[in-house]
């Protein structure tokens, strides 16, 4: 997994790493903690306990999966999807799992927040982290970040 932090004077949109489909969105709400690193320290399981919204990549590798996770944080308690009509926020009371029929191409925006937050990327052992991505390295919107057997994202 890799945790990509966005703070509020970063690019708060958040892009397609691979080519996929999303069939739906769990949205869980929760609290909103400041996920910089000094509460990361603090504040036990903070990403658990803050808003967030898990998306499963469906890709065309069989081999692997690949699980986005916008967290939102303190300021933003909201995240804005492409392709939900909705905002996911605290102040949404419907299901918590909002079916979709999304395709993306690598590079396509997905949603945003409306300030800085959290990315949190899971993807399976086949991927591998690009050479380049070290912890605390800052990463540029279209820097490769990791590898599969076929192709980089």
């Amino acid at each position: 997994f890799v945790t990509l932090r966005l703070k509020s004077s970063m690019y708060h949109r958040f892009h397609a790493p691979i080519a996929c489909d999303v069939k739906n969105v769990s949205y869980i709400s929760g609290d909103t903690w400041n996920v910089n690193p000094v509460a990361l320290k603090r504040v036990e399981k903070l990403f658990c306990k803050n808003e967030r919204a898990v998306i499963e990549l469906h890709t065309d590798n069989s081999l692997g999966s690949i699980t986005l996770v916008p967290v939102a944080a303190i300021l933003v308690a909201s995240m804005k999807f492409k392709f939900l009509t909705d905002t996911l926020s605290l102040k949404y009371k419907g299901p918590n799992v909002l079916p979709c029929d999304a395709s993306f191409s690598k590079g396509d925006e997905m949603g945003y927040f409306q300030h800085g937050s959290t990315i949190i990327l899971f993807a399976t052992a086949n991927y591998e982290f690009c050479e380049e991505i070290k912890e605390g390295r800052y990463i540029k919107m279209g820097q490769p970040l990791m590898g599969g057997h076929t192709n980089h994202f």
